[in-house]
């Protein structure tokens, strides 16, 4: 590590903190030849995912914007903002395993959906209305009809 007093490389760590969340190494830093104390820190260097769009064109995926139409699906329902985080931390450390440098819009408009389908049948509808681009009513109905039939096929919920 390079001195930003005097440019030389000779120093040591004095301290080393891990951040609350652990995703951030802070080190303390005494420059061997000039003895003046810097401040570095360590962080894993995540890959840049791109959302590859149905005209080809590619997006840096964008968390607040996918956050965003979540949101507006679920506005006025049930659903607490942790639930969406937590279901964006699930999708993106995915992206991180798997290795993903792009993802088609569809794959993760599909996963949305049926996260929100899981959440919350009004929410799934609100979205689904939006990213499936519904040109006629009849498309709308059959969705709809489709999910209230998936919903009869399911066990009552315990209570």
């Amino acid at each position: 590590m390079r001195c930003p007093f005097c440019a030389k490389l000779d120093n040591k760590v004095v301290d080393s903190r891990v951040s609350k969340d652990a995703s951030v190494i802070r080190r303390r830093r005494q420059c061997q030849d000039c003895g003046q104390r810097f401040t570095t820190y360590e962080r894993v260097e995540e890959m840049d995912t791109y959302v590859v769009k149905k005209d080809g064109s590619r997006e840096i995926y964008d968390r607040a914007k996918l956050k965003n139409g979540m949101l507006k699906a679920l506005q006025k329902r049930p659903v607490s903002i942790e639930q969406v985080d937590e279901f964006l931390d699930v999708l993106e450390s995915g992206f991180q395993e798997r290795n993903l440098r792009e993802i088609p819009v569809r794959e993760l408009g599909q996963s949305v959906m049926s996260k929100l389908q899981e959440l919350d049948d009004v929410a799934y509808v609100r979205f689904a209305s939006v990213y499936r681009d519904f040109r006629e009513v009849d498309e709308f109905m059959r969705e709809v009809k489709e999910l209230l039939a998936s919903r009869k096929d399911e066990p009552p919920a315990s209570s």
